[in-house]
């Protein structure tokens, strides 16, 4: 490690620097880059493994279960232990998952690789920003967590390009395998040049109960949601899946409300603001998932795209979000939320359903692109403002768990819409490899996306109109000791990534 650098004590230009952003950039751009490569090769790998829509449903979800059950819990391992061994955990575990995915030779194999990659990627999402927040001086934090941002937003950008030549180029294997290199050289990168930091007042145990029982519960749900269609909703796999998951979940929330410092606090549901944007989070990103991951398997499977085409297909809706999603929250900012949360759900779903002329035989740029330009409009009206809002919502020293919970609720909105989706559409078994069985289930799935995507505008108009207007300086509650200023907010990102709402960490204490 650079004995120089010390926590808070990083200043911008210096070679420390350069190294806390490199480490930082790598180890979420790698995540970025699993999540986009994955859904490029769900095809390959279904054809290699013999594997049926539920082994590929089991592959997305298995990863996003483990991410969004332990992203809350993450954080506070940092916050205790210390963020920069926790990040550095997390990239190595992360990355010997990947050498299990990329070695699997049955789907079973291959989802439990990927349940533990989710328990790496957990790990390392929360860590990147909450290093930047205590490496660098105060006055560099902003400059610094900006580009971070708008690198991370450029690796974003580059996955579907990365994604689909290693996939075409050799196998679905290589775009697991990728990830090795980039997990060395981002733990050498952490070693050397992150200083360790932590919150030294944090008091208690991190509650590993209560993040067990979240696990167990939406494993519980995805699994009765996902075997049902092809065994029955009277298998007692299924039966039994569903009660255990119910159980787990409603016993989650009695936990949360008993315990004198729960991992969810029950306070931040009593704002019907926070309710309606964490529902708002929950259903776009439901629909936001289950788009993204069934485009890219029509466009293979009916349209005869090549992995490296149907990766690149989406991506105006990335250069959208690098280009735009900043000004957006500045915009909210000065506007208030409301108009934003409304207009851009709508315009999701408007673009949703501009994608049902996705057919064999049409064109890119007739059927695809608009489609995919008026989506992406709508998700950079939307992200920044909800995330935004969430925060706004939430009383100070509840600002980590606040963006945690968004976070959290926007991966369970895209597994669970993962889960249900296929079998909503008629894509069970192999349909999905057969172009009309495929086309149909597309278009049915887009339908139920769109109006998702709309029941989120609705639950916009709720939202209080003026909830950005509250000055950053609040009093502090009784024994509270907190730096408001230091905490991220999302009109200083350069970038939203698309695949969930920015990670946002808890303010540094005094």
């Amino acid at each position: 490690m650079n004995e120089t650098a010390t926590a808070s004590s990083v200043r911008w230009g210096s070679g420390a620097a350069r190294g806390v952003l490199a480490a930082t950039i790598l180890g979420s751009g790698m995540a970025m880059l699993d999540s986009t490569v994955v859904n490029i090769a769900l095809p390959r790998i279904g054809a290699e493994l013999d594997a049926s829509v539920s082994g590929l449903q089991w592959t997305l979800d298995g990863y996003l279960i483990a991410l969004a059950s332990l992203i809350l819990i993450a954080g506070a391992l940092g916050d205790r232990f210390g963020r920069r061994k926790v990040f550095t955990v997390g990239v190595v575990w992360f990355g010997f998952a990947s050498v299990l995915c990329g070695l699997a030779q049955t789907t079973e194999m291959l989802v439990g690789a990927r349940v533990l990659q989710g328990v790496g990627g957990a790990l390392l999402t929360p860590g990147s920003l909450a290093i930047l927040q205590a490496s660098f001086a105060r006055e560099d934090r902003a400059r610094a967590i900006g580009a971070w941002s708008g690198m991370s937003g450029l690796a974003a950008a580059a996955g579907p390009v990365i994604g689909g030549l290693v996939v075409q180029a050799w196998s679905w294997r290589l775009a697991f395998l990728i990830n090795v290199p980039l997990a060395f050289l981002c733990v050498w990168l952490t070693r050397r040049y992150v200083p360790e930091s932590c919150d030294a007042l944090r008091g208690g145990r991190p509650d590993a109960t209560s993040s067990a029982l979240g696990a167990l519960g939406l494993a519980g749900v995805t699994a009765a949601l996902i075997e049902a269609p092809a065994r029955g909703a009277a298998d007692p796999i299924v039966v039994v899946s569903g009660v255990l998951g119910v159980g787990a979940l409603a016993a989650f929330v009695v936990m949360q409300r008993r315990s004198h410092d729960p991992l969810v606090a029950p306070a931040l549901f009593r704002d019907r603001t926070f309710v309606l944007s964490n529902g708002l989070t929950l259903v776009v990103y439901a629909g936001l998932g289950g788009v993204l991951t069934l485009l890219i398997l029509q466009l293979q499977v009916s349209l005869d795209y090549t992995p490296t085409a149907a990766g690149l297909a989406s991506l105006p809706i990335t250069l959208l979000m690098l280009a735009l999603s900043g000004r957006s929250g500045q915009l909210a900012q000065r506007i208030g939320p409301r108009p934003q949360l409304v207009v851009g759900p709508i315009l999701i779903a408007g673009g949703m359903l501009l994608l049902l002329g996705v057919t064999p035989g049409s064109s890119y740029i007739g059927s695809v692109l608009p489609g995919v330009v008026v989506f992406g409009i709508g998700l950079v009206i939307v992200v920044a403002p909800v995330t935004s809002t969430v925060l706004a919502a939430a009383p100070d020293r509840y600002v980590g768990v606040a963006s945690g919970v968004n976070n959290a609720l926007a991966r369970t909105g895209t597994l669970l819409a993962i889960a249900v989706l296929p079998a909503i559409a008629g894509l069970t078994g192999d349909a999905y490899t057969d172009p009309a069985a495929m086309t149909r289930g597309f278009q049915i799935a887009i339908v139920v996306c769109a109006v998702l995507a709309a029941g989120g505008g609705l639950m916009g108009l709720g939202v209080a109109g003026n909830v950005l207007a509250v000055p950053a300086e609040r009093v502090p509650e009784p024994g509270e000791a907190v730096t408001v200023e230091d905490a991220p907010q999302p009109g200083e990102c350069l970038h939203c990534p698309v695949d969930g709402p920015p990670t946002h960490v808890r303010p540094a204490r005094v």
